[in-house]
């Protein structure tokens, strides 16, 4: 579906035109399924055969049925019109089922390989996009493709074959009457192309405007607790309604485009068949031709200025279906920066978990003048716990995702049991570490399916050992259904603690051999603490750990403590060691601990 890889960093809502053709980047998902393509193309073909023989037979039984005088003759001509017409209808029904079929198949396909492709790229993607606008190409633009690949590009098809059959027929039947209505086919085709480029064009606009509307109701949405503690209600709600008008003002462009699109063609074939009957009365008159054959030709121009009416029409559906697919596929063409190697070394099914850190150095995209670490080295033993402390903004929580490449470092080199982190496949990398999060992300669905998220084929049993190695169980089993709760969308029936706890439980079930815990206590009350705490030490055991912390109480046990200022290491050592040292790190105990550290260090 891609012309060109772009750089994950592009925007999605950047307005690319580079393609001319974008329906045809979607032409692989129809080679999918190619029996069902072909079954409604001969159903679509089939339809279009059958309704061109429907003037043909009523010139036949004008003719020579009312021309005999014979009623048995009729009766049998009607009889053969009844049977075309069973036979149109049972061709239209299939074809209509095969063609919706085929709409609703490629449409699954794309949402499903978009969805997938989204969950690769890295977080470099998505600290620029904007998660709502992308499902609104999910969503609308998809659904756009839907109609094309279902209802509109069949109908493209069957007008097409039945115009270009029809005008044959035309020929056929009287070459002079086909002049009059065929030099009325430029007149309507060039707009057909000129109108159709500022339907595409007009309608990628309203489909960019409406995705910046519903990423903004999707980011209000989020935060509906905060958007009413700040009574931003009536606020939010007419900016939305700005950005919806908006988009409504974009597709009314489109619409207008269209429908005068349509107008004009209608005029232009209306008027041509008036002077074809206009002509064709004469020439009844005169015996140029027979009232058969005018009507078998009249027939004949109606379906082939119908045909092309359709194709007017169907053409601005099928422009709004390309801008459609250019969106879809400028996200499909965005390549991940973070990929795994043609040829990726395998971690051992247990390894030792040894970290090091060689000389790195990062800055996030856009802000090179600004390193978040600068020219760091760090070893962690196999088991060893490691507390990693510093003033906010130090770049603790940057070694993390650096740690578990979401980011690639600017120079230095990281390495996970001596491997280098850009020689393992980046899910191989991740399946050995867990992590804990100070933001827990907890999922609308049951508390044993949060905890089963950690390793989704756990077992039952093994989801209740992790919920009570994390302390989870007491709270859980107090619950309406247990482990089958339902806690809301972002886990917001929980507390905090019972957040965290859950999370704990997740990272206990992963049973990876490296563990990071990102400020896992910092926004809990002291028994809530404590709980989470004696968790973590459970969870902590037999583990290489590293820490972060602001609250140095819950660091106290460390094997060694490293103090970051400015993306550097400042200071390493225990506790006790790095306050006697009176440094950055004396400092910050001092601010927390107070007189309590002044008498131990006196």
């Amino acid at each position: 579906m891609a012309d060109a890889p772009a750089n994950e960093t592009q925007s999605p809502s950047g307005k690319s035109r580079r393609s001319l053709r974008p329906l045809t980047r979607l032409l692989p998902y129809l080679f999918r399924h190619k029996t069902m393509v072909a079954a409604a193309v001969a159903a679509l073909f089939s339809a279009a055969v059958i309704t061109l023989v429907l003037p043909a037979a009523v010139r036949r039984m004008i003719d020579f049925g009312f021309g005999a005088d014979d009623p048995a003759l009729v009766n049998s001509y009607f009889a053969v019109l009844i049977g075309v017409v069973c036979a149109l209808a049972t061709a239209s029904s299939v074809r209509y089922f095969l063609v919706m079929w085929i709409g609703e198949r490629v449409v699954a396909d794309v949402r499903s390989d978009v969805f997938a492709h989204m969950t690769r790229l890295s977080p470099v993607f998505y600290d620029s996009a904007k998660s709502g606008e992308i499902l609104s190409r999910l969503t609308a633009d998809t659904t756009q493709i839907k109609a094309a690949f279902g209802s509109s590009a069949s109908l493209a098809m069957r007008n097409l074959i039945m115009f270009l059959g029809a005008a044959v027929m035309m020929v056929v039947t009287s070459p002079r009457l086909s002049v009059i209505v065929l030099a009325a086919i430029p007149v309507i085709l060039i707009p057909i192309l000129g109108f159709g480029r500022q339907v595409r064009r007009r309608s990628r606009f309203a489909q960019d405007t409406l995705a910046e509307a519903s990423a903004y109701a999707s980011e209000m949405l989020g935060s509906v607790r905060t958007l009413q503690a700040f009574t931003h209600e009536s606020r939010s709600a007419g900016r939305y309604a700005d950005a919806v008008n908006a988009a409504f003002q974009a597709a009314r462009q489109a619409i207008v485009a269209r429908a005068a699109l349509t107008g004009f063609a209608i005029m232009v074939i209306g008027a041509s068949i008036v002077a074809v009957l206009w002509i064709g009365a004469s020439d009844v008159f005169s015996g140029r031709i027979t009232g058969g054959e005018l009507s078998q030709f009249l027939l004949y121009s109606i379906l082939a200025a119908g045909s092309l009416a359709a194709l007017s029409e169907v053409w601005g559906e099928l422009s709004q279906a390309a801008g459609a697919a250019e969106r879809l596929s400028e996200l499909l063409e965005i390549q991940p920066e973070i990929a795994a190697p043609e040829n990726p070394v395998s971690l051992p099914e247990t390894p030792r978990g040894e970290i090091v850190f060689q000389a790195v150095s990062f800055a996030y995209r856009n802000a090179e003048k600004m390193p978040v670490v600068r020219d760091l080295s760090l070893t962690i033993s196999p088991g060893e716990t490691v507390a990693v402390v510093g003033p906010s903004g130090a770049g603790k929580s940057t070694l993390f995702s650096l740690l578990m490449r979401f980011y690639d470092p600017v120079s230095g080199d990281i390495r996970l049991n001596g491997v280098a982190l850009p020689d393992l496949d980046p899910e191989d990398l991740r399946r050995h570490i867990a992590l804990v999060p100070q933001d827990t992300a907890i999922f609308g669905a049951s508390i044993a399916e949060n905890i089963a998220y950690g390793r989704p084929d756990a077992s039952q049993e093994e989801v209740i050992a992790a919920a009570e190695a994390a302390l989870a169980a007491p709270f859980i089993e107090k619950m309406s259904d247990g482990y089958d709760t339902i806690v809301g969308e972002r886990g917001i029936t929980l507390s905090g603690g019972q957040r965290q706890r859950i999370a704990i439980a997740r990272a206990v079930l992963k049973h990876a051999p490296v563990l990071l815990l990102d400020e896992a206590t910092s926004a809990l009350d002291a028994e809530s603490e404590n709980l989470v705490q004696q968790a973590l030490d459970r969870l902590m055991e037999n583990r290489t750990t590293l820490v972060i912390a602001h609250r140095l109480a819950t660091v106290l046990k460390a094997d060694r403590i490293v103090v970051m200022e400015n993306g550097r290491i400042v200071e390493t050592g225990t506790h006790g060691e790095l306050t006697a040292a009176g440094g950055l790190y004396a400092k910050l105990a001092r601010l927390q601990f107070g007189a309590e550290l002044d008498a131990e260090t006196a």
